[in-house]
This record gives structure tokens, sequence and C-alpha cells, in this order.
């Protein structure tokens, strides 16, 4: 089957030739193999493993991190006449989950998040399939969300063994190799084979611009949009400051249509502008981490960090959103000394207080009557509200003992001995954070090559720049020559235009 990969490619896809690492992953899975592969943003892993599952026998299981992700994947596959695809999210209506469990052994291709995996009802209608691989897409997120955020990232093996361990690919763009040890123990991939590939983009420069005043920033991205303006991403740690930026950046920028984007805009308006920004009826996003993930659009040609990110993994994921076409594109991070002290406070609240597990612990402890949502609803009360901290501590005590798969309390658990392991887990992934921080501050101080310092932790080396290469060596915006940015006003429906109408109402207001 292998020596006639190509004329598969051109026939489903339309393309004449692999691109880097491409073939050798499709090679490696068709032949059995599990597989950890790291190929750079924008350099085709999809195809790793949609062109496996048209020619495996059964149906490939994708597990992928974010609806928008899903839904864009299943549409662009439609398109090209890919029909035997869906997606299983929350996006979709109870009838139309329905519609997809009726006839699940029709499809090729199924997109699931984790939490969907976790679903009894799902995981014996998937055993019964013939399931020749399970793909983990963007498996990164193992690693940076598994621990606190999205534990069912964790719980992923099991759903493995459960599924009677078809072949694995985990696939993403940035691994260190901690990050590829945390997924290869997290999805117990025994006997795995490694295919990393070098993740600098050539075509991508990189500058760091200081600030001593932080009101400054906002007067450099207006200066540097108004000379050029073209398709631009910039990202921010808090929700607030995107409004706001994007709000005073249209205000000040008429020709150029701006919108913001995170993750507490409801799931249709999120859809709704990443569409905008795909069909170049937006020029510039003001986001935060939450957007941009498969985003597939080949233009961009700015990506501005109006914050410091919080790793260097983080940096390098959103900086590769930029140029996909290959053309000479942009990044450029801002920086107030100040600065790391927002990624340190999105760090700790991202996990309890020793006071707060004790409290829950002793809850459990005396009263063992409590049902899993009992338990749950003390937690959310504990922690006004935040689901982070009840993922988490969940995780912890069913990891303990504490509580049993179906949240049946353990009575015999000991407070203290649980107490210490989960005060050890939280003190390790704060370190752990800490030093990942301080590695994105210390490249920020770098004197050397910011090129050969960003990738030094990922592999040895790296690409000749197509262009500029980064302010420590040779950046000059006069050299810069990018195309004129592409403008689309046609809006598909009158769902489209009264939706866009609003958006600038919204803005503008």
């Amino acid at each position: 089957m292998t020596g006639r990969l190509e004329q598969h490619l051109k026939h489903h896809f339309g393309y004449d030739h692999f691109r880097t690492g491409q073939k050798e992953i499709i090679e490696a899975v068709l032949s059995e193999q599990n597989v950890v592969a790291v190929l750079p943003t924008g350099s085709g892993k999809s195809i790793c493993y949609q062109l496996p599952a048209l020619l495996l026998k059964g149906t490939v299981i994708v597990v992928s991190p974010l609806l928008s992700l899903m839904t864009d994947q299943v549409k662009e596959l439609k398109a090209h006449g890919f029909k035997q695809v869906a997606a299983i999210n929350s996006m979709i209506t109870e009838s139309e989950k329905q519609y997809i469990f009726n006839r699940l052994s029709e499809y090729k291709l199924l997109y699931v998040s984790p939490e969907m995996l976790q679903n009894n009802f799902l995981l014996k209608r998937l055993y019964s399939l013939t399931i020749p691989l399970m793909v983990i897409d963007e498996a990164h997120c193992i690693s940076q969300w598994g621990f606190e955020f999205r534990p069912d990232y964790l719980r992923l093996g099991e759903v493995h063994h459960k599924l009677n361990k078809p072949t694995i690919l985990a696939l993403t763009a940035t691994a260190t190799k901690e990050v590829q040890e945390d997924i290869i123990q997290s999805l117990q991939m025994n006997n795995c084979i490694r295919l990393i590939y070098p993740m600098d983009k050539p075509n991508i420069a990189f500058k760091v611009k200081q600030f001593t005043e932080r009101e400054r920033k906002k007067e450099y991205i207006i200066s540097k949009l108004r000379e050029f303006p073209v398709p631009t991403m910039i990202y921010f740690s808090s929700r607030k400051e995107a409004e706001k930026i994007a709000i005073h950046l249209q205000s000040e920028l008429a020709d150029l249509r701006i919108a913001f984007y995170h993750g507490g805009l409801e799931t249709n308006d999120r859809l709704l502008i990443q569409q905008q920004f795909m069909q170049n009826q937006l020029d510039v996003i003001c986001c935060t981490s939450a957007f941009g993930m498969g985003i597939n659009k080949q233009d961009v040609r700015l990506v501005i960090h109006y914050h410091i990110p919080s790793q260097i993994e983080s940096f390098i994921q959103e900086v590769g959103r930029a140029g996909r076409d290959g053309e000479e594109s942009i990044s450029i991070l801002l920086y107030h000394d100040m600065d790391k002290f927002i990624p340190k406070r999105l760090t700790q609240s991202e996990l309890p207080d020793v006071t707060t597990v004790r409290m829950v612990l002793e809850e459990i402890k005396q009263n063992p009557q409590l049902d899993l949502q009992e338990i749950k609803d003390f937690i959310l009360s504990l922690t006004q509200n935040n689901e982070t901290h009840w993922r988490f501590l969940h995780y912890q005590v069913e990891k303990l003992g504490v509580l049993d798969v179906d949240g049946k309390v353990n009575h015999s658990f000991n407070i203290d001995q649980s107490m210490y392991k989960i005060e050890k887990t939280i003190q390790n992934r704060l370190d752990q954070k800490n030093l990942k921080l301080q590695e994105m501050v210390d490249w920020i101080n770098t004197k050397k090559c910011r090129r050969a310092t960003l990738f030094q932790h990922f592999q040895k080396g790296y690409n000749n720049p197509k262009g500029i290469c980064c302010d420590k060596c040779d950046f000059d915006w006069t050299k810069w020559k990018p195309a004129k940015r592409k403008v689309n006003l046609q809006l598909n429906s009158w769902k489209d235009k009264l939706a866009y109408a609003f958006m600038q109402e919204n803005i503008e207001s």
C-alpha cells in the first residue's frame, strides 16, 4: 500500500508530493506502529491521519482539543468530497448526535473531545467498531492542559485500552523531550517510535520590543498596522484587555476591520469571527490563546504578543500561525518588566490552595455518603465556581483512591497521606510552570540570535532564515515588503451580514 501513497494523495487531496515528514508518519501508522510525531505548525499534520482513514478498514478516532477546530476540519473535508466524517461534541443537537450514533460504523473519521470519551454510552458504541487508529491531535495538550485544566487528557490511556488498543498517533507542533515523555507515559505507548522534525519556520522573523511604559504598546501597534495593514493576530493574556484594545484599535484604524475573540464569547460568535477572519472579512483579531489552533489561514503576516506567553511552547505554537503560505512574516513580542507577573498570577489561580484541598478531604471523610455531584457542589462553593479547581481535585482524589471511578467514597482513605501527595503535586506543577516562564523571560533578554535560542530546547540547530532573521541579527523593517491585504466584504448569507453588522455596531458603540 505504501508504494502507492503518492497516487492516493493525488486522488483524494490533489497534492502531487508529500511535505516533509508526512509520508514517513503515514507509513509508520499503516504498519501499525505507535508514533509520536512533531511537525511544525502549518506543515499539514492533518493529512497524516486523514489519508490513513481513507485507506484503513474501520473508523479512525481523532481526539481534538477545540470545538471550532473539529467543526472547521469536518467542514473542510466535506467540501473536498470526504463525506464519511463527523464530530461528536456539545455543539451538535441531540437529534444530530443520535443520527451519528446510529451510523457510527459508516464513518471513516470521527472527531471527539477527550471529555466526550468519558461518556460510557459512546465508549460502548465505539467498542463495537473496528478502530485501526486512535489519533491525539495537538498532543502537547496532554502535558500543557492535562494536569489542571483538562484532566480527561490524562485518562486517554485508559480509553485506549477500552477500545482494544488500536495504533496510536500522537501529533503536535511543539514538544520538548520532557513533553514527549509526558505523552508517551500518559498514553502508555509501548514500543513507540518518535518522528521529530525541525519545527522552526524559516520565513518567520523575530522581534522583541521592550517598553518602560505599558501604554506605549498601543501606540506602537497602531503605527505598525498603519504602515503594514496585513492580516494580523494579536495575543493577550486577558480577555478584558483583548476587548479593550480591539475597540481602541478600531477607533484609531478606521480602514481596518478589527474584532476580539476569547473563550468567554458564545460559541456561535466565536465561529463567526473565525470564519470572517478566514474569508478576509476581518483584518485583525485581538485574541487569547483560545484562538488559532488549527486555523488554516495561509496569509497571516503579523503575530503580535501584547503580553508575554507563559511558556516557549505556547509562543512557538502561536507564532507558527503566521506565514503558512511560505511568505515572509513577522513575530513581535511587546514586553514590559511587569508583564511577567500576569502569567504568574494565572498559574497560581489554576490550582487550589492547600487550605481548600484539606477542607475538601475533611468534608469527604466526615460525609462518606456524599455522591459525586454533592462533592462537586461543595468544591465549587469553596472555589467561587472555579471549574478548573473542581476538575483538578476530582482527578487527584480519583487517582489517589479517595473516590473510585463511579464516584463512591473509599471510607479508609487517610487525609494526611492524601493531603501530602496532592500538595506535592501542586508544588511540582507550580515549580515547573515558573521554570517555563523563566525560560520565556530569558529568551526575551537574550543577547544571542533569537531563532537559535528559541528552538534550542526542541532541536539541534535551525533552518536558515528565508529573509530577515531577528532583531539580534539583521532586523530592518525596510526589508519587509508584504503583499497588500486581501479584502472580501462578500458575506455568504443574510445571517452573516446581520451578525457582521451587529459586531461592527458593538465595536463602535
